[in-house]
């Protein structure tokens, strides 16, 4: 029995009888009940009704591959090579670095549920089945575009308009790679651009992005002091559907591979500017070298990090920058 029916079947949060479930399936009762018992490996909170069935505690919007495809600008849609939907995979990115897609075309990748998600500096990123989004996007340049460094700053610049778009949310945006709201980290971004043999360039940009959590995960899910925070909890209320999201996201990373190659990080260095979180802040960047403490002060034209520190002025290319506790 594969596990994707029976997701499918307890998704809408109602108790379903062994019997029924194994009559829909072709099964015995007993296939069944080894299959419920795999989804707490996926972090689900299945409840077993004695005399009843099975239901999930929490109903889920599962991931469809032709919901997504809909919800995509037309333009959008017509230059994908591929976009698949994966209820478990290693790691999205992982997936789509295997080979680039044709130029001009898009490859994207979403998947329920991540067994080695990473975020930076190769940190674990993982999340409930279900409770958010896992997608990658890939595209293929021309060349190496001009000034390839500021580019995750860019992507971040698209997903807080995709967010905006369609969620009617503003975020924060934390060099060089995390959406943040209210203090707390809401997603990330982790690209990867590599030089083809014949002179392109593939670029994938992986987004995890909290949804929906399970009551109690957010603090636990992030590091930051204050924890992670899901769309729902921003907004107040039901966020929009994941495939419209994920769709958002899509039309916007395709606008920035498009646009960047003539424009560079100078068509979204204000934007980016206008959502600095750390601005201001005072701060601890680690780093080979050593740790450093300062205070933000925003970026360059080049998308590096500006620190005022005891020995002057730093300019950060590369490093692990938290906000420092002024207490």
């Amino acid at each position: 029995m594969a596990l994707e029916p029976l997701l499918r079947a307890l998704s809408d949060g109602r108790t379903h009888s062994g019997e029924e479930l194994a009559h829909a399936f072709g099964v015995t009762r007993a296939a069944v009940w080894k299959q419920v018992a795999k989804l707490a490996d996926f972090g689900l909170d299945v409840e077993g009704v004695p005399g009843s069935g099975y239901r999930l505690r929490r109903p889920l919007d599962l991931l469809d591959a032709a919901a997504v495809r809909a919800a995509l600008d037309a333009g959008v849609a017509a230059r994908l090579a591929k976009l698949e939907v994966f209820t478990e995979i290693d790691s999205t990115s992982t997936y789509l670095r295997a080979a680039p897609p044709p130029p001009g075309k898009l490859d994207v990748c979403l998947a329920e549920f991540q067994t080695v998600g990473r975020g930076r500096r190769g940190r674990p990123w993982t999340a409930p089945l279900g409770s958010g989004l896992c997608m990658s996007v890939g595209w293929q340049f021309a060349g190496m575009p001009a000034g390839p460094g500021p580019l995750t700053l860019a992507a971040g610049v698209a997903a807080r308009r995709a967010l905006e778009r369609v969620a009617g949310i503003t975020i924060g945006l934390k060099w060089p790679n995390d959406l943040v709201f209210d203090e707390r980290k809401l997603g990330g971004i982790l690209l990867e651009l590599a030089a083809e043999a014949h002179g392109g360039a593939h670029v994938v940009v992986g987004i995890g992005l909290n949804v929906s959590l399970p009551e109690g995960l957010a603090r636990s899910l992030s590091d930051w002091p204050r924890g992670a925070v899901d769309l729902k909890t921003a907004l107040g209320r039901e966020p929009p559907p994941r495939a419209v999201l994920a769709a958002s996201l899509v039309d916007e990373l395709a606008a920035l591979f498009v646009d960047y190659p003539a424009h560079g990080f100078a068509a979204y260095r204000t934007e980016w500017r206008s959502a600095d979180f750390l601005r201001g802040r005072a701060v601890r960047l680690d780093d080979p070298g050593g740790t450093i403490d300062g205070r933000a002060v925003g970026i360059d034209a080049d998308g590096a990090l500006l620190v005022e520190a005891s020995g002057g002025r730093k300019r950060v290319v590369a490093g692990d920058v938290s906000v420092r506790s002024t207490r």
